[in-house]
């Protein structure tokens, strides 16, 4: 019984403290201030509805129910809005957070890190460069001898190309 307390427990602290920006069931609202390459309606016809949610919504998908978690395959990991390469299986580790996590990105200039304040938290936003959309969010809680950074993304907002 006390093994299934620490395990709920332990289940608790990851969702809450990983990644996740909502509980995965509310929506953070679009900020018309936000500067992306196309409306929210241009983006609406282009995404699928969980990359639109991800994406234009700064929506977070649910720890270990996504696709690239748990991804060990070599490749790349491209924006599923532009197709623009943003990280490498080469700097993915495991975080354990439940969602796919890198020490770098590729290319720095693809990328822009932006101040979150959302949901009584602050944290660093990642978003995509040339579009303004949300990618994930990066902690300074990585691996100490790989650059100290975790960029957790989401998977809805990447598409996998494998090597």
């Amino acid at each position: 019984m006390k093994k299934l307390a620490f395990v709920l427990m332990l289940a608790s602290i990851v969702t809450t403290f990983g990644c996740q920006q909502t509980n995965g069931q509310q929506l953070k609202q679009y900020d018309p201030k936000r500067k992306m390459s196309k409306t929210p309606a241009d983006w609406k016809k282009i995404l699928t509805s969980n990359q639109y949610y991800i994406m234009v919504e700064s929506g977070t998908e649910p720890p270990f129910q996504n696709p690239y978690f748990n991804n060990h395959e070599k490749g790349i990991y491209v924006s599923a809005a532009t197709g623009e390469v943003l990280f490498s299986s080469d700097d993915k580790y495991d975080s354990g957070t439940g969602w796919p996590s890198f020490v770098k990105p590729v290319d720095m200039k693809k990328i822009e890190i932006v101040q979150d304040n959302s949901d009584g938290m602050e944290r660093d936003e990642v978003i995509e460069r040339s579009t303004g959309l949300h990618l994930g969010h990066v902690f300074d809680d990585g691996p100490s001898d790989r650059g100290g950074k975790r960029y957790c993304m989401n998977s809805g907002a990447l598409k996998f190309i494998k090597k």
